[in-house]
């Protein structure tokens, strides 16, 4: 990292930062005005003496740091004197998965254009720097300045993780962002993530509902469960296993291997694109594609970095990072919602597409909220999440089951 013309900035405290950095939608909202300052290094002296009284009104005798723009918002002092950083980014991704490792990509190229070339960051793939799931660690230890990751991949570090990805039978790709933007849920997960690992992270890309997962064989009731071996993550692998399954964790690049020598008799990974990737459709034998993936109904990708570094950053640059992550959140589930819809027919040529039957699903869900009721139990920290979790799911589900599932039936049958 090197870091020029750094000025001195107020450090926050893990249980206090929350307020200090603006976060949530109110962040996004003062960071447009605090984004100007990205764009000002190049305006003379006089300008920006001038644009700074303004802003800190001076010029009508208040004497204060900050007044009122023309539609009453406050207005925060631009710094012009921005500093250099150069970071470098850990990724959970190899650079064959472009949706993944692309989105990491686009966090920086759009955190570059929002501080003119000033802050960069440097993306780097699954074992470049650390193992494609020792991300976090990396950034919690110093070993990586910024890290791109699930936070799912770590509950064995907490089962607080799995909110912050995906949680089975939870949020869709939509209802995870009100969750996370509108419904509290970046703060509660910072709270968390300050407390536990001394980091920062914000939302910085979504898979949509991912694929239920390849089979070598028809799952039709509970009974073919048993004795399954399936490639499948955190919550949803205990769930598998107390019905009958087990589970097994192995690299998205060891499945194809894994199922053509019979080490697993099933494995989920994402969805076309992304499992093409993997080369799949090389098998040469009769797969059965299920969906849906109820254990990652909307899975989320996370932006993580040292609450110590992210302290030291000017007001600007922390208004840049949640922008440039906001933005990569935009457009990674609409780049799968493009190439998904593609790749889904090279997919129908040589796999059996196949829906989990209601006995199956009713089962799968009946055990997670055992299995989320069992770790709440042990867990006062997950405890305190699930429970207005819940009822934010249980009520927007109520929602969209009206307007947007009736139109999405109708739109598939008609």
């Amino acid at each position: 990292m090197t870091v020029e013309n750094e000025t001195e900035q107020p450090t926050i405290g893990r249980r206090s930062f929350l307020g200090r950095a603006g976060l949530g939608v109110a962040g996004f909202a003062a960071g447009s005005a605090i984004l100007a300052a990205c764009s000002t290094t190049d305006v003379d002296d006089d300008e920006a003496t001038g644009t700074t009284a303004a802003a800190s009104g001076e010029g009508d005798g208040d004497g204060g740091d900050s007044g009122e723009s023309s539609d009453g918002e406050t207005v925060t002092e631009i710094q012009t004197d921005a500093p250099d950083i150069e970071w470098n980014m850990a990724t959970s991704w190899p650079t064959s998965l472009v949706t993944l490792f692309g989105a990491a990509q686009v966090f920086a190229d759009q955190l570059a254009l929002l501080t003119n070339g000033k802050f960069v960051v440097n993306p780097k793939p699954a074992g470049e720097i650390v193992g494609g799931l020792d991300v976090l660690p990396a950034v919690r230890d110093g070993g990586a300045e910024m890290g791109h990751t699930a936070s799912y991949y770590y509950t064995g570090l907490s089962p607080v993780q799995q909110f912050g990805t995906a949680v089975p039978f939870g949020l869709t790709q939509r209802q995870q962002n009100a969750w996370l933007y509108e419904g509290g849920g970046i703060d509660v997960l910072n709270e968390f993530y300050a407390e536990e690992h001394g980091i920062i992270a914000f939302p910085a890309g979504g898979t949509g509902c991912q694929m239920g997962g390849w089979f070598t064989k028809e799952i039709n009731t509970v009974a073919d469960l048993q004795g399954l071996k399936m490639r499948i993550p955190g919550i949803a692998g205990t769930v598998l296993t107390n019905l009958g399954g087990e589970q097994v964790s192995i690299a998205g690049g060891e499945i194809l291997t894994s199922i053509q020598t019979g080490a697993i008799d099933a494995a989920e990974f994402v969805g076309p694109t992304d499992d093409l990737i993997l080369g799949l459709d090389e098998l040469g034998s009769e797969l059965f594609y299920y969906h849906p993936g109820w254990w990652e109904p909307g899975t989320a990708l996370e932006v993580q970095m040292p609450l110590e570094l992210w302290n030291e950053l000017p007001p600007q640059y922390q208004a840049a990072v949640q922008n440039a992550a906001a933005h990569t959140n935009m457009r990674t589930i609409a780049k799968y919602d493009v190439l998904n819809q593609q790749d889904l027919q090279t997919v129908k040529e040589f796999a059996t597409i196949r829906e989990f039957s209601p006995e199956i699903m009713e089962a799968f869900k009946t055990e997670t909220e055992n299995v989320l009721d069992g770790i709440a139990a042990d867990d006062p920290k997950f405890a305190a999440i699930l429970g207005p979790w819940r009822e934010f799911r249980d009520g927007i589900s109520e929602w969209h089951g009206l307007a947007e599932r009736s139109y999405l039936v109708q739109q598939t049958e008609i």
